[in-house]
C-alpha cells in the first residue's frame, strides 16, 4: 500500500510539473546590448547560419546568434523594414520603404550588390518556395510585388505588381502556392495565388480589426493574425477563411510567429502572448510573458525555439506616447527560450 501511495504521489507531482511547464513554456533568457543608431522594424533569423538580420532604418545589422557579436553592417538604406534571404541564390533582400526599392546583398560577404525599384512604402518581405520568388508588400501602394532571386541587377526589373485592394501590412505563405496578406485598412486577408499571381479572395478578420502580424501553421492549415483594434489573435482556417478562435493579446501587436505548436504575439506594451491548441479547433492563452516596452516585433529560430525581440530603453516621460523616445545607444535584443 505504501508503494502504491508513493507511486500515485509521484504521478501527481509529475502531472502537476508538466502542467506548470505547459502553462509557462517560454522564459526570458538574456538581453543582448547591441547599441548603434537608428530605429528598428522586423528581425529575420537565419537558423542554418545562426545569424540575425536586424533592420535599423538606414542600415541592417548582422548579429551572430551563437556569439552575440555584430559581424557585419549593411549600409545604404533610407528607411528599411524587413529582410528576406534566398540561400540557393546566395542573396539577401532588404525593403526600403522611403526609397521605394529593394536592396540586394551577398549572403557570404554582406556586400551590397545593387537595388531594384519596387513601390512606395515597401515593407514586409518573404521568400516563397512555391513560386521561387521573393515577395514583398507595399503598404501605401496597396500591392504585392514578386522578384526573381537571381534577377539581373544591371537590366532586370521586378515582376508586375498585384493590386491587393487595400493597404498590406505583413503576410505569410503556405509554400504550396498561396500567400495570405493582411489588409490593415480593410480588416481583411487577401488570398493570392503565387503561381498565377492573382488575388483569389478577401476574407474578413472580424471580430478582429487592424490586422498586422501574420504567421502560419502549414501542417494544420492555420493562420494566426495579430490585430490591434480590438487587441486579439485571430485563428483562421487557411482553406476556407473560417474564424476558429479569437483570443486576447497585449496592446500594439506588430508581429506573430508560429513555433511548433505555439502561436506567439509580440506587443508594444511589453508582453509576449503564447497561445496553444488545447484540443482540435480549441485554443487558449497559456502564458503572457513580460518582456520590455517597445518589443513589438520578433524573429524566431524554429530549430532552437529561440525568440528574438528587438527594443530599446525609453525616456520614461514618453512611454505613454505612440512613439516614445529611445535613449541613445540603448538598442537591445531580448532572447526568449522555450522549455523542451
Amino acid at each position: 500500500m505504501r508503494h502504491l501511495l508513493l507511486a500515485v504521489s509521484l504521478l501527481a507531482a509529475t502531472t502537476t510539473s508538466l502542467r506548470a511547464q505547459d502553462a509557462a513554456p517560454y522564459h526570458l533568457q538574456q538581453t543582448l546590448h547591441i547599441g548603434g543608431k537608428g530605429g528598428w522594424d522586423y528581425l529575420t533569423a537565419d537558423p542554418e547560419h545562426k545569424l540575425l538580420y536586424v533592420t535599423r532604418s538606414t542600415h541592417v545589422m548582422v548579429v551572430d546568434a551563437s556569439t552575440d557579436k555584430l559581424v557585419a553592417d549593411i549600409p545604404g538604406q533610407k528607411g528599411n523594414h524587413g529582410v528576406a534571404i534566398a540561400p540557393d541564390a546566395g542573396r539577401g533582400f532588404i525593403t526600403d520603404g522611403k526609397d521605394a526599392s529593394v536592396v540586394i546583398f551577398d549572403l557570404k560577404t554582406n556586400h551590397v550588390l545593387g537595388k531594384i525599384k519596387a513601390a512606395e512604402d515597401a515593407d514586409g518581405i518573404l521568400y516563397d518556395p512555391a513560386s521561387n520568388k521573393i515577395l514583398l508588400v507595399c503598404g501605401d501602394s496597396g500591392v504585392l510585388i514578386p522578384i526573381s532571386p537571381d534577377i539581373d541587377l544591371a537590366t532586370g526589373k521586378a515582376d508586375p505588381p498585384i493590386e491587393l485592394g487595400g493597404k498590406p501590412e505583413f503576410f505569410a505563405v503556405d509554400a504550396q502556392g498561396k500567400a495570405f496578406v493582411n489588409l490593415e485598412d480593410k480588416n481583411q486577408i487577401a488570398v493570392v495565388d503565387t503561381h498565377t499571381m492573382k488575388v483569389l479572395a478577401h476574407w474578413p478578420v472580424a471580430p478582429g480589426g487592424a490586422p498586422t502580424g501574420m504567421a502560419i501553421d502549414r501542417q494544420h492549415g492555420l493562420l494566426f493574425i495579430g490585430c490591434r483594434k480590438p487587441q486579439k489573435m485571430i485563428v483562421m482556417d487557411c482553406t476556407s477563411g473560417k474564424i476558429l478562435a479569437d483570443l486576447p493579446i497585449g496592446a500594439g501587436v506588430d508581429a506573430t510567429q508560429f513555433d511548433d505548436g505555439y502561436a506567439l504575439a509580440s506587443c508594444r506594451d511589453g508582453t509576449l502572448t503564447v497561445i496553444k491548441e488545447s484540443s482540435p479547433n480549441q485554443f487558449e492563452v497559456v502564458q503572457t510573458l513580460q518582456t520590455k516596452p517597445g518589443a513589438r516585433t520578433m524573429g524566431l529560430d524554429p530549430i532552437t525555439h529561440t525568440v528574438y525581440l528587438p527594443t530599446a530603453e525609453y525616456d520614461p516621460a514618453t512611454l505613454g506616447q505612440r512613439r516614445p523616445t529611445a535613449k541613445p545607444d540603448s538598442f537591445m535584443i531580448l532572447t526568449v527560450t522555450r522549455d523542451h
